[in-house]
């Protein structure tokens, strides 16, 4: 079965993502997908730290991961498609990467902001380095 990696963010250019995937499982047959947020992990501050127990840092992380993936598990569920979650903490475009090579994904299918190319040239942007980076196909929608 193609197994395809939908990175979330919450959106409306990753919802079209998703879109994107629906309407090419109605065209291919059935696809395996995963939906992955990926957020940055909080700066520790030497022996400073953030006073927050693990429990706090966890209903933080939810509170910011349960929006990003909703709308896309939403759309998923009303196309009758099944999918797996996760979610991540780390530098975003690597950890896409890896999430797509240790789960053996056939394809990555990703919205782009679309920031012109002066941006990109200056900033870069997740899509282009997970481009760079990804050992599978990399499917960008707009």
């Amino acid at each position: 079965m193609f197994k395809v990696l939908i990175p979330v963010d919450g959106s409306d250019c990753a919802v079209r993502a998703v879109e994107y995937v629906i309407k090419l499982a109605r065209e291919i047959g059935p696809v395996s997908v995963c939906l992955l947020n990926v957020y940055y992990e909080p700066v520790r501050l030497g022996d400073v730290g953030i006073a927050v127990t693990p429990q706090q840092m966890e209903e933080v992380e939810r509170r910011q991961t349960d929006p990003a993936l909703s709308t896309a598990e939403r759309f998923l569920r009303e196309a009758g498609m099944s999918y797996e979650r996760d979610v991540r903490a780390g530098d975003v475009a690597p950890a896409i990467v890896k999430y797509a090579q240790d789960s053996a994904c056939s394809a990555i299918v990703m919205g782009t902001h679309g920031a012109g190319a002066l941006s990109n040239l200056v900033m870069g942007s997740v899509a282009m380095k997970v481009v760079q980076l990804a050992k599978v196909p990399v499917t960008l929608v707009k």
